[in-house]
């Protein structure tokens, strides 16, 4: 279903003089990630083969995805005209490639796949909400809106069908914890890295994971304040099977907060940012 369109973006709006040169090579990289949800779906309806109605909604999914895409990769023009957003995304797909042949979830199960995924809509619809609030750019802040709400409502498509199979399935508490946590380490995989590596670096710069890996995460999780991640612990938790608001709900945030601070300061002093940078994430 369709909520909104490229076009639905007032572009006149876009104000050179607000732009945060810090963001702009975050949103060149998340413009080639999310451009790549169609081979997403490809891989979520070999998985889910015999049930057309997840079928269905994995396209609609990545309908969205792409289209997130464009709108970033459209705002990232605006901001740098030098940049080539349809050459940067080719690179990444041609050094990238999701299972696409896999015929079974890599997480174990199909309601593992769908927390799995819960996960990951958390830590996009929190993401895009923190840099739309931080962000004056008119055109950038309307598109990070926008964006939000669709990983939300995607957030709660996953979850919905994710209770269906765990009616089915039946999996333990602590097993779809550890679902959990293991789909939140892999943030620090190869694919925002190498996104970003394809997004900024000029063609023939070598690949360089730790460097790359270190100035993405310095600069998303630099975006968060505390309300961010106490949010998307409510709704981690949620995904698991927990309650999202108590007192589990609540340290289980502060520890969050504390280890994104940590390791902001941590992977900002590896490239070298100077302690202002360092310490963004603190206010």
């Amino acid at each position: 279903m369709t909520h909104w369109r490229i076009d639905d973006i007032d572009w006149d709006r876009f104000d050179g003089t607000q732009v945060d040169p810090a963001v702009v090579p975050l949103i060149k990289a998340a413009a080639l990630v999310e451009r790549n949800g169609t081979d997403y779906a490809i891989y979520l309806k070999r998985v889910f083969a015999d049930d057309p109605v997840f079928q269905a909604a994995a396209d609609d999914w990545a309908v969205e995805e792409v289209r997130h895409g464009d709108t970033l990769g459209r705002w990232a023009s605006l901001a740098d005209p030098s940049w080539d957003y349809m050459a940067a995304f080719d690179r990444f797909r041609a050094g990238y490639q999701v299972n696409l042949t896999a015929d079974a979830s890599v997480r174990g199960s199909r309601t593992g796949e769908l927390i799995a995924r819960c996960i990951v809509e958390t830590g996009t619809s929190s993401y895009y909400t923190a840099l739309g609030e931080r962000t004056t750019e008119p055109a950038l802040r309307q598109v990070c809106k926008k964006i939000a709400a669709d990983e939300f409502r995607h957030f709660k498509l996953f979850y919905n069908h994710m209770r269906l199979y765990l009616e089915r399935e039946r999996i333990g508490g602590l097993r779809r914890v550890r679902i959990a946590a293991g789909r939140i380490t892999e943030s620090e995989d190869d694919e925002l890295a190498f996104a970003y590596h394809c997004a900024n670096d000029a063609p023939g710069v070598s690949y360089d994971r730790a460097r790359c890996f270190a100035a993405y995460g310095a600069g998303t999780m630099a975006q968060y304040r505390f309300r961010d991640v106490e949010r998307g612990m409510g709704m981690v938790f949620k995904a698991v099977g927990l309650k999202p608001r108590g007192l589990l709900s609540d340290w289980a945030a502060k520890g969050a907060w504390k280890l994104l601070r940590w390791r902001q300061a941590r992977l900002a002093a590896r490239i070298g940012l100077p302690p202002a940078h360092r310490t963004r994430a603190a206010f």
